[in-house]
């Protein structure tokens, strides 16, 4: 059966590696015949939560910014897909941004089951991805009806362009036509 899935590169770096990750994952969905659409945040006005929980009220954020059209997204995703560049061993600022911000999201009868991580640092050792990882986790922890399904992460990769070639796109490829 065919999945809506929302790929949302995170990366504000045109050409980055995790978004290189993100395309792949892209295309291992499309291939498997899933209807995909990849968000990027690069050029995006997202603004900090301020805390206030309307968006529990609401069902969607005080703030006029570009975060509640991806709000409607997420809500209505099947499957969703981060990608982020690793900074300090952790995810990038703007997805923690997003994942606060998609707090209106919360209360409502939200479709995502299954949650994917793509990940890509300079550090190339296999637990350099663990806190960002950990990070989502907590965001999915607070979303029962999902589940972290995958990650993906390419080590070793700093400069724009040297995640090609990397096993990690074949395995980002592959994670995206496991969609089921």
């Amino acid at each position: 059966m065919s999945k809506k899935v929302l790929v949302i590169s995170t990366s504000l770096r045109p050409k980055s590696n995790s978004e290189a990750l993100a395309d792949e994952f892209v295309r291992g969905a499309a291939d498997a015949g899933h209807e995909v659409e990849k968000i990027t945040l690069r050029g995006k006005d997202i603004r900090f939560c301020r805390g206030c929980l309307s968006c529990g009220k609401l069902g969607k954020c005080v703030i006029d910014d570009d975060m509640n059209p991806i709000i409607r997204k997420m809500h209505d995703a099947d499957v969703i897909a981060y990608a982020t560049p690793i900074y300090y061993y952790e995810m990038s600022g703007q997805m923690k941004t997003l994942l606060d911000r998609a707090n209106a999201l919360y209360d409502t009868d939200y479709r995502f089951r299954d949650i994917y991580m793509l990940t890509a640092a300079a550090e190339d050792e296999a637990e350099t991805p663990e806190g960002a990882v950990h990070g989502l986790g907590g965001w999915i922890a607070c979303y029962p009806k999902c589940r972290l399904a995958g990650s993906v992460f390419a080590g070793g990769v700093n400069d724009m362009g040297d995640v090609a070639g990397h096993k990690a796109l074949a395995e980002a490829y592959e994670m995206g036509r496991s969609v089921g």
